[in-house]
């Protein structure tokens, strides 16, 4: 009986990463690159170092989407495991992945510090609102959390286990095992970044309810509180989504329950369901600006529609210039 539950909960697992994955990383995938283009098309955003944070995050999050979540949709969803078909993509699948968790959450951390920054009434604080230092920081940050990936490349290899005989592509170091859950996932991506998101979340609409007090451009003052409400919507989004993957690793520390097969195979079950949740992280970010700025979506709306349009209509006229139409008979 205890072996048909166990089946019952890994079929579970099967139908959740399948019709629940697949949907947000084609989701994810188009929503990065809708918030790509939003940014980049506008000369508002090219030009506010949030934005720029916010662009690197959408960058990054496309590359930990196909690094990271496709596989696991293939290893959870289909027993398909490209991890064993190569060491060198064993070693490289995590490398990418903890770089690309670690520079999108401390982009999402930078882009919030800096709208607090950005909405200070002190001309001091404000000095650090500044594109130049957002490009030096972004790729400082780029640089440290590549190298502090390099152990998963050294630790990680196929490993064979002592209980059922088969491969997998896991630490082979267990005091690195043991730091991957208590250091990099409860802190590095769980608590600390969503300590930092929200404090400075909370900051910053402190600041910008008072902007109306102050001399501020009329341009500026819009451009700021819709900044802030991303930012701020962003860290509680970031909240939701992260505190059932960081509960079910903490429950993964405890010893009972992982030599007891059934409790261990429910939180199998729980960890495939929380880590899919988790992966909103990547993939939900251009839904929530959509959600909750209506400026957003109508600078969407005028960069699809206007921008582009025109484009596609002046190269139809170059196209015609050179290689005039032949006229119907």
């Amino acid at each position: 009986m205890s072996s048909t539950a166990n089946s019952s909960w890994t079929i579970i697992s099967q139908q959740i990463i399948i019709y629940l994955g697949i949907p947000m990383l084609i989701a994810g995938l188009i929503g990065n690159a809708l918030n790509l283009i939003v940014f980049l098309s506008l000369r508002t955003f090219r030009e506010n170092s949030c934005a720029f944070y916010l662009i690197v995050m959408s960058i990054v999050s496309i590359g930990q989407l196909f690094a990271s979540f496709l596989s696991r949709i293939m290893i959870s969803g289909f027993g398909i495991d490209w991890t064993l078909q190569s060491v060198v993509y064993c070693k490289f699948r995590v490398y990418l992945g903890s770089a690309c968790s670690l520079i999108t959450f401390t982009c999402i951390c930078l882009a919030t510090v800096d709208q607090y920054f950005a909405t200070c009434s002190s001309p001091r604080w404000r000095s650090f609102n500044s594109i130049k230092i957002a490009h030096r920081t972004s790729i400082s940050f780029v640089v440290i959390w590549m190298l502090y990936s390099i152990p998963y490349l050294i630790y990680y290899d196929h490993v064979q286990s002592s209980a059922t005989g088969k491969f997998s592509c896991i630490s082979s170091n267990v005091v690195f095992q043991d730091y991957n859950v208590k250091g990099y996932t409860l802190v590095f991506i769980g608590f600390l970044p969503i300590f930092i998101d929200v404090l400075f979340a909370l900051l910053a609409y402190h600041n910008v309810r008072n902007l109306s007090y102050r001399m501020v451009p009329l341009v500026r003052r819009e451009l700021d509180k819709q900044m802030t409400t991303i930012v701020l919507m962003q860290a509680i989004s970031i909240v939701f989504v992260s505190t059932p993957y960081l509960i079910v690793n903490i429950l993964s520390l405890d010893n009972n329950i992982r030599h007891n097969p059934f409790a261990s195979e429910i939180l199998q079950f729980a960890t495939t369901l929380a880590l899919c949740i988790f992966y909103l992280n990547f993939s939900s970010q251009f839904y929530v600006y959509i959600c909750v700025s209506s400026r957003f979506r109508q600078q969407l709306i005028h960069v699809t529609s206007t921008i582009y349009r025109n484009r596609w209509q002046r190269n139809i006229v170059l196209v015609n210039q050179v290689a005039p139409l032949p006229e119907s008979a």
